[in-house]
C-alpha cells in the first residue's frame, strides 16, 4: 500500500503563510549540510519500516489509531516554531489554542466552567486527578475496579495514597455490591469509574456509582482515557448511553486525544469540574511568568515544558471535526462501534469460537474454542502468531474465565484465567474490513 502524501504540498504552502508573519525580521542563514541530511533521513525511514502497520485496518491489536492528516500537518507546521506551552513566553499562540481546544472537550461533557489542560498522556493526566483527590481527602482510600488501568495502582504508590481494587461482574464492570460493602467498612476518599476499560472496553455503571456517591460522600473520578469520546456516539447500548449521560456529574475526567481523538502521541487531557482546585497548583517562578498577567498553563499543570505542537494539532483537528453529536467525528466513532458489533456477531455465531460479552464500545474479546481452558489459551497464542503471518495483527489478553460464562459451557475449567484474543477496531475503516478479518480468522480456525 502507499502512505498518504497528499498533505505535503499543503504543508509547504502553510509554512509560507507562517513565514510571512516574521517577514519583518532580518534574514538568518541556517547552515544545513544537505547530503548528510538526506542520508540520515533515509536511514531513519528504513529503520521505521521495522514496525507493525498500525495505520492499516488489518492492524486490529492494541489501541493504536493513526492521527488524522490535519493533525500530522498542524503538528509539523508548529514545529517550525517549536512552542512550549508551559508559559506564554514560550508558546503564546499555542497556549491560547490549547485553552480553546480543552474548553471544547469540556463542553463535550457538558462543562462550561472547568479547569483543565493537556498532558503528555493519560497516565500523567490520571496522576494529576489522583493527586488532587489525595489533597482533598488526605489519607483516605482510593478505589478502582480490577479491570481499571494498572496505572491507578502504580500512581497511588507514587503519591503515597492507599489503594484498593474492587472486583468486577461478569461483564468486566465494577461490582456495585462489592463497592458498597467497601464503602460501609472503609474511609473511601475517591472512587475511580472507568468508562472504557483497556482490556475489554467495558463501562462502569456510572449512574449507580453516582447514587452511592450521594449516600457516602466520596469524590468521583472518571478515567475515560480510551472511551471518553464515545459520549458523542449514538449507537451504544442503552445502559452504556445512560453512563455517558451522567458523565458530567463526576468531579474530574481524563480523556486521551491520542486514542480516539485522532492525535499523535502524546496528548492526554485532565479536566476538573471545580476550577478552584487550581489553588493546589499555585507556585512562583522568578523567570517564567513575566510577559503577561494572564493565567499561564504552567500554573495549572504539574508538568513544566510541554509540546505546544500537540495543542496546535488538536485545535486544528477540532476545527475540522467539531465535537458534536451527529457530526463527522461522531460518525467515525459510530463506525468503530458498528465494526466491533459486526465482528462479534460473526464470531459468536461460529461454533469454532467462544466470545465474551457483547462489546460496549469497539473492543471484541474472543478465542478459538477447545475442550479445556488451558487448551483455549494455547490455541489463542498460536492463532495470534498465525494471524500475524497473514498480516492480520491481533492482541492477546489474560482475562477471568467468568467473562465467557455462557460460551464456555462444556469447556473443562482447569484454570480461572484464560488467554484470549483482543481486537481493537478503532479505525472507521475497520467497518469495511470486518469481512476480510473474519475470513482470515476462519481460515486459521479451519
Amino acid at each position: 500500500m502507499k502512505l498518504d502524501k497528499r498533505g505535503i504540498p499543503l504543508l509547504e504552502e502553510a509554512v509560507r503563510v507562517l513565514e510571512e508573519g516574521f517577514s519583518h525580521l532580518p534574514d538568518v542563514s541556517f547552515e544545513v549540510e544537505h547530503e548528510s541530511l538526506v542520508a540520515v533521513l533515509r536511514e531513519t525511514a528504513e529503520r521505521l519500516r521495522d514496525n507493525y502497520p498500525y495505520f492499516h485496518p488489518l492492524y486490529a491489536g492494541q489501541m493504536l489509531k493513526p492521527p488524522h492528516p490535519i493533525a500530522h500537518l498542524a503538528y509539523m507546521l508548529a514545529m517550525w516554531i517549536n512552542p512550549n506551552n508551559h508559559a506564554l513566553d514560550g508558546g503564546r499562540a499555542s497556549s491560547h489554542m490549547e485553552k480553546e481546544a480543552v474548553a471544547e472537550i469540556a463542553k463535550m461533557f457538558g462543562w462550561e466552567s472547568h479547569l483543565g489542560h493537556l498532558t503528555g498522556g493519560g497516565t500523567l493526566a490520571n496522576m494529576e486527578a489522583l493527586w488532587i483527590s489525595g489533597l482533598l481527602a488526605p489519607g483516605k482510600l482510593i478505589v478502582a475496579s480490577e479491570q481499571a488501568h494498572y496505572t491507578h495502582n502504580r500512581l497511588t504508590q507514587v503519591l503515597k495514597l492507599p489503594f484498593r481494587a474492587v472486583a468486577t461482574d461478569e461483564r468486566a464492570r465494577m461490582d456495585l455490591n462489592v463497592l458498597e460493602d467497601l464503602l460501609k467498612k472503609e474511609e473511601v476518599g475517591t472512587v475511580v469509574a472507568t468508562l472504557g476499560t483497556t482490556a475489554t472496553g467495558s463501562v462502569d455503571p456510572l449512574p449507580e456509582i453516582l447514587g452511592l456517591k450521594e449516600k457516602y460522600g466520596f469524590r468521583l473520578h472518571a478515567d475515560a482515557a480510551y472511551g471518553g469520546y464515545f459520549t458523542l456516539a449514538e449507537n451504544l447500548p442503552e445502559e452504556t448511553m445512560a453512563a455517558y449521560r451522567r458523565l458530567g456529574a463526576v468531579d474530574s475526567i481524563v480523556v486521551d486525544p491520542h486514542k480516539h481523538g485522532l492525535q499523535p502521541y502524546g496528548c492526554g487531557c485532565v479536566l476538573f469540574r471545580d476550577p478552584s482546585v487550581g489553588r493546589f497548583y499555585k507556585h512562583d517562578s522568578p523567570y517564567t511568568y513575566f510577559s503577561s498577567k494572564e493565567l499561564h498553563l504552567g500554573e495549572i499543570s504539574l508538568e513544566c515544558s510541554r509540546a505546544g505542537a500537540s495543542a496546535v494539532a488538536l485545535w486544528a483537528t477540532q476545527r475540522l471535526f467539531p465535537l458534536v453529536r451527529g457530526g463527522v467525528f461522531a460518525g467515525m466513532l459510530e463506525r468503530c462501534r458498528a465494526a466491533a458489533v459486526k465482528l462479534y456477531d460473526k464470531l459468536s455465531a461460529d461454533s469454532r469460537f467462544v466470545t465474551a460479552f457483547p462489546p460496549e464500545l469497539d473492543i471484541v474479546i474472543w478465542a478459538p474454542k477447545r475442550g479445556k481452558v488451558s487448551e483455549i489459551s494455547r490455541a489463542s497464542a498460536a492463532m495470534f502468531e498465525a494471524a500475524a503471518e497473514r498480516e492480520l495483527h491481533l492482541a492477546l489478553a489474560a482475562l477471568p474465565v467468568k467473562f465467557f460464562e455462557g460460551p464456555m459451557a462444556g469447556v473443562e475449567r482447569d484454570g480461572e484465567t484464560v488467554t484470549c484474543l483482543r481486537s481493537c477496531l478503532m479505525k472507521p475503516e475497520h467497518l469495511d474490513w470486518v469481512d476480510k478479518i473474519y475470513e482470515i480468522i476462519g481460515d486459521l480456525a479451519g
